[in-house]
């Protein structure tokens, strides 16, 4: 049997090796013995092929009118290189679109990552408690959502994205175990954890429905059990019951 063409790719190869390198230091580490103390890399916005391996979404997708850009911000002086989720929010109905009676969102998310010689790409959080994100936000209302490799593909867990210092640069910490179950934005019970051990992927969507701009910078999102990465890291002190209660209320409001 000859390998496919795929298999041989340099990128393919490339994936690999790096999954290959990754279980080789957890085993050198024993960091499957004990918490790992080294952040587990998710999406490095500083490099412009990760907002490449991003995809966008709005409800222009089904014709509406919300613009949604993520672009790639590179360093200078006073900004480190970073990607940039921006655009305008817009709740008009799409005309002679009589079953369109909502709309009002943009989003973005990474797309499924290409496979290795281990299998599909999935991301194992399980020895982390926290996702962590270096952010700065104009102060809308935000959610992460995390999408696994799960029975269910249209479930989301998500939690809001709560930014203390909007302007600023700060880093957002969120306890894996409180992200809520939804499904086409409604909370799902009974709820269940994350399947932690596939996780698909990451991104972040504004939903309030509130016309007009919007602009949040993102630098960096990783794993980790740290509660700080150098600077000051802020944990979300918010429970997974209180933030059940927030998205079916900020639902009910949708």
């Amino acid at each position: 049997m000859r390998p496919s063409s795929q298999l041989l790719a340099p990128g393919f190869i490339r994936r690999s090796l790096d999954e290959f390198k990754r279980f080789s230091n957890i085993v050198i580490k024993q960091e499957g013995l004990r918490n790992p103390t080294t952040p587990y890399e998710l999406l490095d916005f500083s490099d412009p092929a990760t907002v490449r391996e991003c995809k966008t979404m709005s409800d222009a997708d089904m014709g509406g009118f919300s613009r949604v850009v993520l672009d790639h911000v590179p360093s200078d002086a006073s900004v480190p290189a970073h990607a940039r989720f921006h655009g305008s929010i817009s709740i008009d109905l799409p005309p002679n679109r009589p079953q369109i009676q909502r709309t009002g969102y943009a989003a973005w998310r990474n797309r499924d990552r290409p496979a290795t010689i281990f299998g599909k790409s999935l991301w194992d959080i399980d020895p982390y408690a926290y996702l962590a994100l270096r952010v700065k936000s104009d102060g809308r209302k935000y959610f992460v959502n995390v999408q696994t490799e799960t029975i269910v593909p249209t479930d989301i867990h998500q939690h809001r994205l709560y930014a203390r210092r909007p302007g600023e640069w700060e880093t957002v910490l969120i306890k894996w175990n409180d992200f809520v179950r939804t499904n086409h934005g409604v909370v799902i019970e009974p709820q269940t954890e994350i399947l932690r051990q596939k996780v698909r992927s990451v991104g972040i969507g504004l939903i309030d429905r509130v016309p007009g701009p919007f602009d949040l910078a993102i630098g960096k999102i990783w794993a980790t059990n740290e509660t700080g990465d150098g600077k000051t890291a802020e944990a979300t002190p918010v429970e997974t019951d209180a933030e059940k209660v927030a998205l079916e209320a900020e639902n009910a409001l949708r």
